[in-house]
């Protein structure tokens, strides 16, 4: 490492090593390590089911041959649109070990969504719930599909849950009219059990494993090329970062496995270091509450919707929390009011411990930034996870901004893609060359770096207000907003305006108990007045029942600017 790189984090907070030792192979390969050294150990569980870690290996191989059954092969892409069901978790591995490139997209996806998916992996493949089967029978008109794949949540149960879920559940559901290149689950392992041909691909660390798909809250959707040494530096980086232990530990698995976030924390940082993922493939308040009651989990990521929720439901009363051991929010910024809202919550429930905020972005799969576990301040994300480097850069160029100095944030690390898939110009956009000889990723993300190394996150670039010749960054005005009693959230955005080119407009989303009245809109703007710079103040707030969310539950502004440039033009 350049020591061109600053790296004032070194003062070494709660003693995190600064450089630790990665698995040279595969995602699979590390998978199977732990179910070498844990056998009888639970690594899955499911409805109430746990699964070893050796029932695990082998029900990947087993998917692996089914895969190879259909001339799935080595460097193949194969698109997994499951919910967090355990045919999702043995698909992907399957598929790292044939050597072929599992592409994950969100099971709720719009069919428009998903042929785009398909068109720009080239994905020839498909595994699916049988819930979606008439999607994929009207998307098979404009798309020609090799195999679809059809599980269904049956086929991970036990009989008696089985016999339970049909009478419930199953009954409703109807197959494809289109059959000719469906094959259901059962049949598809049957074909995997016959299959005596080599099965195993030889790959390395530094050899393409999944695709995601970048968020959709800026720009164009784009496939993130990631490695298998991107997933198992994080899994890594994330249990030192814990400072806990995490083998034969347990996680609620409640962010969906097409999200960095879930994919590489919830599910294969876990399974990595030996611990128990209990998957969760429909996300509602009331059955996470129930779960958090009924699992007693060591550990919980999430978003700040889903901590907002969880402060807020009648079924976490009484839960005694104190079997947590880590709670961790990415995927969105946490407001300050929020971060002192639910560190009450879990003081009030029994836990030792308080929110840690992480920042990330899937271009380096998810975090690579964490508040440290004995040391917070206020606003910060935290400190670059192990062996990985942050720089602030003036927006548009590789200079280095001084300390406190806002600019764009630039990561150099292992869990950096390897680039956009089909987008060279992108890719060459993103990852810049600097003067030290790295490659740096260019998140597109403003936020600065005090002198002890911290790092606090503004705003996304593009997302920046300027109005009157002024800086507003959206998510300031959004925490002073989010303080006001009667506020549950907000979300601020830019709109035109002749003269001040932007201004600036909140919507709100109030509490329960409090009606949108005249007298109220006024405390609020009084209350914006009160805390925020003349020329940043909101010049209109507009309360809503509801804010647009992305797939991932962050609030979707795009679509709200979308809706004020429809009312001009």
């Amino acid at each position: 490492m350049s020591s061109e790189i600053k790296t004032p984090w070194l003062k070494n907070y709660g003693g995190i090593p600064f450089h630790i030792t990665y698995p040279e192979g595969t995602m699979c390969e590390a998978v199977f390590a732990s179910a070498e050294k844990y056998p009888e150990a639970p690594a899955l569980s499911f409805m109430g089911q746990d699964i070893s870690y050796k029932k695990l290996k082998e029900n990947i191989i087993l998917t692996a041959k089914s895969f190879c059954s259909l001339g799935i092969k080595e460097g193949d892409r194969v698109t997994i649109c499951l919910p967090n069901i355990p045919q999702a978790v043995y698909a992907l591995y399957a598929l790292n070990l044939i050597g072929a490139l599992a592409c994950m997209i969100h099971p709720l996806s719009a069919e428009g969504e998903i042929e785009f998916y398909l068109r720009e992996t080239a994905s020839d493949c498909v595994v699916t719930l049988d819930q979606f089967g008439k999607k994929f029978d009207s998307l098979q008109k404009n798309i020609t599909i090799g195999n679809i794949i059809i599980t269904s949540i049956s086929d991970a149960l036990n009989p008696l849950l089985w016999a339970g879920y049909m009478v419930t559940q199953g009954y409703k559901i109807r197959k494809m009219k289109n059959t000719e290149n469906v094959t259901y689950w059962n049949k598809f392992l049957s074909g995997g059990k016959k299959f005596k041909g080599q099965y195993k691909s030889y790959k390395n660390k530094n050899d393409a494993a999944v695709i995601l798909f970048s968020g959709g809250t800026t720009g164009v959707t784009k496939g993130i090329l990631l490695s298998n040494l991107n997933f198992n530096a994080l899994a890594k980086q994330t249990e030192t970062m814990c400072n806990k232990v995490v083998t034969k530990k347990s996680m609620l698995a409640a962010m969906p496995m097409f999200h960095g976030f879930g994919l590489g924390v919830c599910v294969h940082t876990i399974l990595v270091c030996g611990g128990r993922s209990i998957l969760i493939p429909r996300f509602n308040v009331d059955s996470y509450a129930k779960l958090l009651n009924k699992e007693k989990p060591n550990y919980i990521a999430g978003v700040p919707t889903l901590y907002e929720a969880i402060t807020r439901s009648e079924n976490m009363r009484g839960v005694d929390l104190s079997c947590l051991m880590g709670v961790f929010s990415g995927g969105d910024s946490l407001s300050i009011e929020l971060k002192k809202k639910f560190d009450k919550f879990l003081a009030e429930h029994n836990a030792a411990v308080k929110i840690r905020e992480g920042y990330g972005t899937t271009e380096c799969v998810t975090a690579s930034c964490l508040t440290p576990y004995n040391i917070e301040k206020q606003g910060s994300i935290g400190l670059p996870y192990p062996d990985t480097y942050y720089k602030i850069c003036k927006p548009g160029t590789t200079d280095e901004v001084p300390y406190g100095v806002d600019g764009e944030i630039c990561i150099y690390g292992p869990t950096v893609m390897l680039g956009y898939l089909n987008h060279p110009k992108e890719t060459a956009e993103t990852l810049k060359l600097h003067d030290d000889g790295n490659l740096w990723l260019h998140t597109g993300d403003m936020g600065n770096m005090d002198e002890d190394g911290f790092i606090y996150f503004k705003q996304r670039i593009k997302r920046m207000i300027i109005t009157s010749g002024y800086n507003v960054y959206p998510s300031h005005i959004e925490n002073i907003i989010d303080a006001h009693d009667a506020v549950q959230m907000s979300c601020v955005i830019g709109i035109r305006d002749e003269y001040k080119m932007q201004k600036v407009k909140a919507f709100i989303v109030l509490k329960p108990g409090y009606e949108n009245t005249r007298e109220l809109r006024e405390n609020i703007f009084n209350h914006c007045k009160k805390n925020i710079a003349k020329y940043a103040m909101p010049a209109e707030i507009e309360i809503r029942d509801s804010l647009p969310k992305t797939l991932v539950g962050k609030v979707a502004y795009t679509v709200l600017e979308k809706e004020e440039e429809a009312k001009i033009s």
